[in-house]
C-alpha cells in the first residue's frame, strides 16, 4: 500500500534515496567503533606510546562528540524545518552530511576531528526523523513502523556492509580513507534524494516553538528515558568491541570486520522483524526488545573470551537492538500529539544519548582498569534500567487511558 499521491515505483525510488542517506548515517557514526584504535594511535600519539588503553579511552570522545551533536541537532533542526517543504529538507540535511564528513578526513589533528564530529552529528536526527514522516505518508496507515524501518535499512545494511568494508580500508590503507567514502556517499544521496523523493509539503503554520511545546507531555520524557538509558546499553558494549575481539578472545585484528558483518546482520534482520512486530503490538516489542538486549549481552560478557560464542551473542546484541529503534520511534510519533517532526526526530536524540552515555561510561571503566568487558556489563546494566522506566510508562499510561496503541 501507498499514499494515494505515490505510485508503487516511485515509493521505492524514493525509499531507497533515503536509505542511501541512512547507510552513510550508520557508515560514519559506527564505523569508529572498529577503527577506535588505529585512531587512537594515529592521532594520540603519545598517548598510545604511554598506554593504549588511556588512548583509546580518550579516541572514545568522538563516539561522543558525535552523539552529542545528534542530540543537540536532532529537536533544533527539526523544530526550526518544520514548515518547510520536507523534500527540500532532504536535501539540505544530505548536502550538510557530505560537508561536515569531509571535514572529518581533512582536518588534521584530534581537537579539530573531534569539532567535525559534533558537526556531522547535527543533521543525523532530523534527516531520520524528517524522512521517517516521508516515509510513513508514503507507505500509508497501518504500516508507519514499516515505513520507519525501511528508511532504517540503510542504517543497518551499512553495518553488514559498510561498517566492515570501512574498517578493513581503515586498518589497510588508514582510518581516513574510511570517511572518504563516508563522504561519496552522502553526496550520491543528495542527487538521489533531489530527484527522486517528491514534494512533501511541511505545516507552513508550525514554529520551533510550537514544536517545543512536545516537552510538555509526560509520555514523550517516559519514552525519551527509555531509549536513551536503554540503548544506552547497546553503545557500552558495541563501541568498545574491536579490543574485547582482539584482546580478550585473543583473535587477529582481520576477524574484526568479520564480527563486524555478523553485527550488521544481526541489526538489519531485527530492524525488518521490530517495524513488523511494533506494527503488531508496540509495547511487548518495547518491553521484550530490552528484556531480551539484556539477556544476550550478559551472555556476551561471560563468554567473551570464546569467539565463537563471541560471534553468537554480539549478532544477538545486534538483533535485540534494532528491533528496538523502529519501536521507540512510532512510540514517539504516537505519544507527541501532533508534534510530528520534532517528535520524529527526538528518537535519534535519545538513542545517541545513549551513545554518549554508553561510549562515556564504557571508557570510564576501562580507564578504570576493569578490562574490555566491563563496558558490556555496564550495557546490560543500563538496558535493565531502561526496562524498569518502560514498565513505569506503561503502569502510568494504562491507569489514565484502557488501551495503550
Amino acid at each position: 500500500m501507498t499514499s494515494s499521491n505515490t505510485t508503487r515505483g516511485a515509493a521505492t525510488w524514493a525509499l531507497l534515496s533515503l536509505a542511501v542517506g541512512s547507510f552513510g548515517i550508520g557508515m560514519t557514526e559506527f564505523v569508529v567503533m572498529g577503527l577506535l584504535p588505529d585512531i587512537a594511535e594515529s592521532l594520540l600519539p603519545a598517548l598510545w606510546s604511554d598506554s593504549p588503553e588511556d588512548a583509546i579511552a580518550r579516541a572514545g570522545w568522538l563516539i561522543t562528540a558525535y552523539a552529542l551533536g545528534v542530540v543537540i541537532g536532532a529537536p533544533t533542526i527539526a523544530g526550526s524545518v518544520a514548515k518547510y517543504p520536507r523534500h527540500r529538507v532532504m536535501v539540505v540535511l544530505a548536502l550538510a552530511l557530505t560537508v561536515f564528513n569531509a571535514l572529518t578526513f581533512l582536518l588534521p589533528s584530534f581537537e579539530t576531528v573531534l569539532a567535525s564530529r559534533l558537526l556531522a552529528g547535527l543533521p543525523h536526527g532530523a534527516y531520520f526523523g524528517i524522512g521517517a514522516l516521508v516515509a510513513a505518508d508514503v507507505l500509508g496507515p497501518g504500516k508507519r513502523a514499516q515505513g520507519v524501518a525501511f528508511v532504517l535499512t540503510g542504517l543497518t545494511i551499512a553495518n553488514v556492509v559498510g561498517v566492515p568494508l570501512g574498517t578493513f580500508l581503515g586498518q589497510q590503507v588508514g582510518w581516513r580513507a574510511a570517511f572518504v567514502v563516508v563522504a561519496a556517499i552522502f553526496a550520491l544521496a543528495t542527487l538521489l534524494i533531489w530527484m527522486f523523493v517528491p514534494a512533501h509539503p511541511g505545516d507552513p503554520g508550525r514554529t520551533l516553538r510550537a514544536e517545543l511545546g512536545v516537552f510538555r507531555i509526560g509520555q514523550v520524557w517516559f519514552t525519551l528515558a527509555f531509549g536513551a538509558i536503554g540503548f544506552g546499553g547497546f553503545f557500552a558494549c558495541y563501541s568498545y568491541i574491536a579490543p574485547v575481539i582482539t584482546e580478550v578472545a585473543g583473535s587477529p585484528e582481520w576477524v574484526v570486520p568479520i564480527i563486524l558483518v555478523l553485527m550488521g546482520l544481526g541489526m538489519t534482520a531485527g530492524n525488518l522483524v521490530g517495524g513488523r512486530l511494533a506494527d503488531g503490538d508496540l509495547v511487548r516489542t518495547l518491553l521484550g526488545g530490552l528484556g531480551v538486549l539484556i539477556v544476550v549481552q550478559i551472555s556476551l560478557a561471560l563468554t567473551a573470551q570464546w569467539i565463537g560464542a563471541l560471534a553468537l551473542f554480539v549478532f544477538l546484541v545486534g538483533f535485540a537492538s534494532a528491533a528496538l529503534s523502529p519501536a521507540i520511534q512510532t512510540r514517539l510519533m504516537d505519544v507527541a500529539a501532533d508534534n510530528q517532526s520534532i517528535a520524529a526526530a527526538l528518537n535519534h536524540s535519545a538513542l545517541n544519548i545513549g551513545n554518549a552515555l554508553g561510549a562515556a561510561l564504557g571508557g570510564l571503566v576501562i580507564g578504570a582498569g576493569l578490562g574490555f568487558t566491563a563496558p558490556i556489563w555496564v550495557g546490560a546494566s543500563l538496558a535493565a534500567a531502561g526496562l524498569v522506566i518502560a514498565i513505569v510508562s506503561v503502569v502510568v499510561e494504562r491507569r489514565r487511558v484502557p488501551v495503550l496503541r
